[in-house]
C-alpha cells in the first residue's frame, strides 16, 4: 500500500504543480494512509439500518405565497435614473 500510496502523493503533488521534497512526500504519504486506514474502517459498519439522507438536518424552504401584486411605477423608475432618454435608462457602454 505504501508504494502506491506514494504515486498518489507524487501524482497529486504533480497535478497540484507544487514541488515536493521527498521529506515532505514522505510525511503526506503517513497521512495519507492514515486517511485510507480510516476509509476502510468506514467501509466496515453496518449501515443496513440507516437511511440515506442528503443533509445532516432536515432542510425546509420558507417562501413567500407567489401572489400577483403591484410593480414599480415606470416613470418613478426613470426620473430616479441618473440619465434617461425616450422613457429609457442610460447605462455606460461597458464593451469596445
Amino acid at each position: 500500500m505504501a508504494d502506491s500510496t506514494h504515486m498518489d502523493v507524487s501524482y497529486i503533488a504533480n497535478l497540484a504543480r507544487i514541488h515536493l521534497t521527498e521529506e515532505e512526500t514522505g510525511l503526506f504519504q503517513g497521512q495519507l494512509d492514515q486517511v485510507l486506514t480510516y476509509v476502510e474502517q468506514l467501509g466496515e459498519l453496518d449501515v443496513s439500518n440507516v437511511e440515506p439522507t442528503a443533509h445532516a438536518m432536515a432542510l425546509v424552504n420558507v417562501l413567500r405565497d407567489d401572489t400577483p401584486r403591484a410593480s414599480l411605477d415606470h416613470d418613478a423608475v426613470v426620473a430616479n435614473a441618473p440619465a434617461a432618454r425616450d422613457g429609457q435608462i442610460l447605462v455606460p457602454k461597458i464593451l469596445e
